[in-house]
């Protein structure tokens, strides 16, 4: 199976998962998504894959997920609930950093099989962590008010695509020029794909169609009546 049939799949799947984990928890599990999305995105940010032709890496579905998850706290209940999500997933990113930072102090036993993988992962992971509490305080932020900006313009249903789509659009672009630079400058080697702007405009464009491909959830979940 092709990386680009195998992706949309996946984004299928993880969409499909934030709407039953709201379907069984209600508004507690987008909070819960929101710090588990926040978790594994920076975990999967650490491969590169080739899609659509693009060097990329991992984690921006799980990422998008998020802007999904705020928006719909956005549409469905307040923008104050919206704001504490962001708050916690940033504490959420911090309490993960500091614990696995110290968990590789540990010296492993002769035994061990795990030390070298997680230092692959999580050794670099407080350089991402920087990158994407930056990128995500700002993006997110912004993705709530520019949410709330164009529901006040065009609140009908029948335009929730454009504040969701645009909201999120915009918000991602700000995303990437912050996150980028920070998270990979001087580790990614600067010729790929003619350089930075290269690999920024390629992330972008990726998260352009996760955006898109999240518009019928967004429709979907105004739909769902949670279970408790």
């Amino acid at each position: 199976m092709s990386n680009e049939i195998l992706w949309l799949l996946f984004a299928v799947l993880n969409f499909s998962l934030f709407l039953l984990c709201y379907k069984l928890f209600g508004k507690t599990g987008i909070y819960l998504w929101i710090g588990v999305a926040t978790v594994l995105a920076n975990v999967q940010v650490t491969k590169s894959i080739v899609l659509f032709g693009f060097d990329a890496t991992m984690g921006n579905i799980m990422y998008g997920t998020i802007f999904l998850a705020t928006d719909t706290l956005n549409e469905l209940f307040d923008k104050r609930s919206a704001k504490k999500a962001v708050w916690m997933g940033f504490f959420i990113l911090i309490a993960a950093t500091i614990i696995m930072q110290v968990a590789l102090r540990f010296e492993p036993s002769s035994f061990d099989l795990g030390q070298g993988a997680l230092e692959t992962i999580f050794g670099f992971f407080p350089r991402i962590v920087l990158g994407s509490l930056t990128a995500f305080l700002v993006s997110q932020f912004l993705d709530v008010h520019l949410f709330q900006k164009i529901r006040a313009k065009l609140p009908s249903d029948r335009h929730l695509w454009i504040r969701n789509n645009a909201s999120t659009m915009i918000s991602q672009l700000v995303d990437t020029a912050i996150f980028v630079p920070i998270a990979f400058l001087g580790v990614l080697p600067s010729e790929t794909l003619f350089g930075w702007t290269g690999i920024i405009v390629s992330t972008y464009v990726i998260k352009v169609i996760v955006a898109a491909l999240d518009t019928p959830f967004m429709y979907l979940v105004k739909k769902i009546k949670p279970i408790e």
